[in-house]
């Protein structure tokens, strides 16, 4: 399975709000993947999906250093469930 098709998987499952994949504009070897949960529980999930293991398997030999992961508290928007906006729902400031 093609890296693409496993990003579009993740894009759409239900606890994933953003899956974004960005390359560096002055080297474009290198790239960031941004996601964004929309509650404590998904990022788990996502790990367990056999999409993410085939991206993982597919991608391992190229990568030049291993993967890191930097954590981001969300501040805005948001609300009390994180980023599972229901209908009606009110961001927190």
């Amino acid at each position: 399975m093609p890296p693409s098709i496993t990003l579009a998987a993740s894009s759409q499952e239900p606890g994933i709000a953003r899956f974004d994949v960005i390359q560096q504009m002055d080297d474009p070897c290198k790239f960031v993947l941004v996601e964004v949960y929309k509650n404590a529980d998904a990022p788990a999930a996502h790990k367990e999906t056999g999409h993410y293991n085939t991206w993982r398997e597919t991608v391992a030999d190229m990568m030049a250093k291993p993967r890191s992961a930097i954590k981001y508290n969300n501040l805005f928007p948001a609300t009390a469930d994180g980023w599972d906006y229901a209908d009606g729902a009110v961001l927190e400031s």
